[in-house]
């Protein structure tokens, strides 16, 4: 059973790049299917939010940390989290492909602007060869049985891809992950954002040293500010008071057990 911490109102597994390539690499050796999603303060105020996002998250096998300040958080509020839990897909990326290169992992990748993702997996499989991936844009009709949904799903199950990567930004990627789940054949599906846009140069991908300090979001907030302003800006508002709840609950915690101890 994976360890799970609770803070702002939600739980994450504590994983690194290796361990969630162990995660892969299980799932697929026993034949299973898994989610492995994630949660940085966007999706968490979309979780608070919205049910449909709720019901993803409850059916996830797995939510690695993305983002830096989940990490502060889980400091904060006692978690033993190390800066090598903050798992984003700008990160994750390379040693992913190099080990679906080494492992013979067929990814399909769903997701991206007509012709984007194919350009950023183009490139992926010039610096891995031996990368097998196939794309598909993310400009369909999504509801469940629409014929445009129906027959992206008949292409990837044809595929029977180890990984299938879901970059339809959030939450519809949740939500369609969440629809279509009992009905794809794969084993492990992850919520992959802009992850072939930043592969692509469609996207600027922050410095890594922005995001070692937990600065990326700043540099996002720079290069497309008419689309991210209110995530930075306005949804933490929401965030804080549960942080501040949180505290508050961690307080409490720790005076009744000092109290049990001197007693």
């Amino acid at each position: 059973m994976q360890q799970a911490y609770s803070l702002l109102g939600i739980q994450v597994n504590p994983l690194t790049i290796p361990q969630l390539n162990a995660l892969i690499a299980n799932a697929v050796q026993l034949g299973d299917r898994r989610i492995i999603a994630n949660h940085n303060l966007h999706s968490i105020y979309l979780y608070h939010h919205d049910a449909k996002m709720r019901s993803f998250f409850a059916k996830a096998h797995y939510t690695h940390i993305d983002g830096m300040a989940l990490v502060l958080v889980g400091r904060l509020l006692g978690y033993p989290l190390k800066r090598d839990h903050r798992v984003t897909y700008v990160d994750w990326t390379a040693p992913l492909m190099a080990e679906a290169a080494q492992q013979g992992w067929r990814i399909f990748y769903l997701g991206g602007k007509p012709g984007v993702a194919e350009k950023g997996a183009k490139i992926l499989q010039q610096r891995f060869p031996g990368l097998e991936i196939v794309t598909a844009d993310g400009y369909f009709d999504a509801r469940p049985e629409s014929p445009e949904n129906l027959a992206i799903l008949d292409r990837i199950n044809a595929y029977k891809p180890h990984i299938l990567m879901v970059g339809m930004s959030m939450p519809r990627q949740e939500r369609w992950v969440l629809d279509n789940f009992e009905r794809l054949n794969t084993n492990a599906i992850l919520t992959a954002g802009a992850t072939l846009d930043y592969a692509a140069g469609a996207v600027p991908t922050p410095p890594r040293w922005a995001g070692k300090l937990g600065l990326e979001w700043l540099f996002r907030l720079v290069a497309e500010p008419k689309r991210l302003w209110r995530r930075y800006l306005v949804e933490p508002w929401f965030l804080f008071f549960l942080l501040v709840a949180d505290i508050f609950k961690v307080r409490v915690m720790r005076k009744r057990e000092r109290e049990k101890f001197v007693g």
